[in-house]
Order: C-alpha cells, then sequence, then structure tokens
C-alpha cells in the first residue's frame, strides 16, 4: 500500500508517517522502482497501536521502547508493557492527586471570594498557599 493510502487507512497525515518514520516507529518502507513508498498491511495495526499508545500518555520514546520489546520477545509478550503501564499509571495517578489538589484550592479560593493574589496573601485565612 502506498503512503497516502497507509495513512487514510490509519487514520493519520503523511506528516505524521514520515515523522515516524524518521523516529524509527515505522520501519523503512520498500520503494517501487519508481522510488514511492510500499508499507504492508500490518503497518496500519502499528499505526494504531502508536496512536492508541499516545493516547494512554506514553511518550515517543517510551513507544519506541515498546514496540522494541514487543518485536524481540513476540507479539504473546506482555511484559515490556505490564512494566512500563505500571510506571505510566502511578505518574498519571500522581498527576490526579496534583491536579485534585489544585482543583480543590482554586474552589477554596473561588469560595473565599479571592480576586488579587497580592492582597490574599496578606490574609492567613487565605486558602492559596503562599509558602
Amino acid at each position: 500500500m502506498r503512503s497516502g493510502q497507509l495513512a487514510a487507512a490509519a487514520g493519520v497525515n503523511l506528516q505524521t508517517l514520515r515523522y515516524y518514520e524518521r523516529r524509527g516507529l515505522l520501519p523503512e518502507p520498500a520503494r517501487t522502482l519508481g522510488g514511492h513508498r510500499t508499507y504492508p498491511e500490518d503497518a496500519v495495526t502499528r499505526l494504531r497501536v502508536i496512536k492508541v499508545a499516545q493516547r494512554l500518555g506514553f511518550t515517543l520514546t517510551e513507544i519506541a521502547d515498546l514496540l522494541a520489546v514487543s518485536s524481540h520477545r513476540g507479539m504473546h509478550s506482555h511484559a515490556g508493557l505490564q512494566a512500563q503501564a505500571a510506571t505510566k499509571l502511578a505518574a498519571i495517578e500522581a498527576r490526579i492527586a496534583d491536579l485534585t489538589e489544585i482543583a480543590n484550592t482554586l474552589r477554596e479560593a473561588i469560595t473565599y471570594g479571592c480576586n488579587d493574589l497580592t492582597h490574599c496573601a496578606d490574609y492567613p485565612n487565605c486558602p492559596i498557599p503562599f509558602d
């Protein structure tokens, strides 16, 4: 399949396709005699895997590591994903805790009537942590 067909089938644009190739997320495609890239059918699945992993919060570097583990151990190995998913989940849960604390502080600031950060900093009961 040609580049445009692959991009359309996977729901990405051509620039994304080329970028993933440069990053090594997609193997170098075969070329026709005319120099056009041709991709195997499984490239669609690989692109979809990359997009799903991004939506789950993995960086492209982390995705490259996951794909490398998968290609070295075979399609049925989950050790790389298990370890990285656990690490990613812990980071996301920590971020959620931070965001929850920020949201609660903002709610308290709204309830308290904070309108000016400098003015609020002078009041000991202000919910915004200035220390």
